[in-house]
């Protein structure tokens, strides 16, 4: 392959992978096409893409990226998996799909710059809350005392209301109060 088209090859991956800051790279290879086929219309309609890389290429696209860290685990073929809600999802569906295609390997993920390497890393990446799910937890602690000082500051009221209703039927009735528990 000559030095233009290698260069050509290169700046065509920056612009891919420019806004790319969080991937997963795979291997695709001994996947039967209709299997391949399968995997990559499921994931696009996830809007979730899969682009095989030429390593050297890649590394070279990569230096000074986010994507930098995956330089390291390209070896052999290589394809990068992006896009999606969050990288959390991606490595969810791809960890799912490994399951139903056994020639489907996982090889590594980078989140925020933080290398996930090998299967185990992307299953582990895959256990993640997502962006959301996080949300909402710190949202559902931050409400949740919140709530709890509601209920004790209510509460009370409840119980007193209750014991004045429970003075007002036995004086109504003649009764002495005496002591109401």
């Amino acid at each position: 392959m000559s030095k233009q088209i290698k260069n050509m090859i290169v700046s065509d991956y920056k612009r891919r992978f420019s806004d790319v800051k969080n991937a997963l790279i795979i291997d695709i290879r001994g996947i039967e096409a209709n299997e391949n086929n399968n995997l990559r219309v499921d994931l696009l309609g996830k809007d979730i893409h899969i682009t095989v890389l030429k390593n050297s290429l890649a590394k070279t696209a990569f230096e000074g990226t986010s994507l930098e860290v995956l330089s390291t685990t390209l070896t052999g073929p290589s394809a990068l998996v992006f896009g999606g809600d969050s990288v959390v999802d991606v490595a969810r569906n791809i960890v799912d799909w490994a399951k139903k295609v056994k020639k489907l390997d996982l090889k590594a993920a980078v989140l925020d710059g933080e290398l996930f390497d090998g299967p185990d890393g992307v299953k582990r990446l895959s256990d993640f809350p997502t962006k959301e799910e996080a949300q909402g937890t710190v949202i559902q602690l931050v409400l949740s005392p919140a709530g709890n000082l509601v209920k004790a500051a209510t509460s009370p009221g409840g119980n007193v209301m209750g014991i004045i209703k429970e003075i007002r039927t036995r004086l109504e009735e003649g009764n002495k109060v005496e002591k109401i528990a």
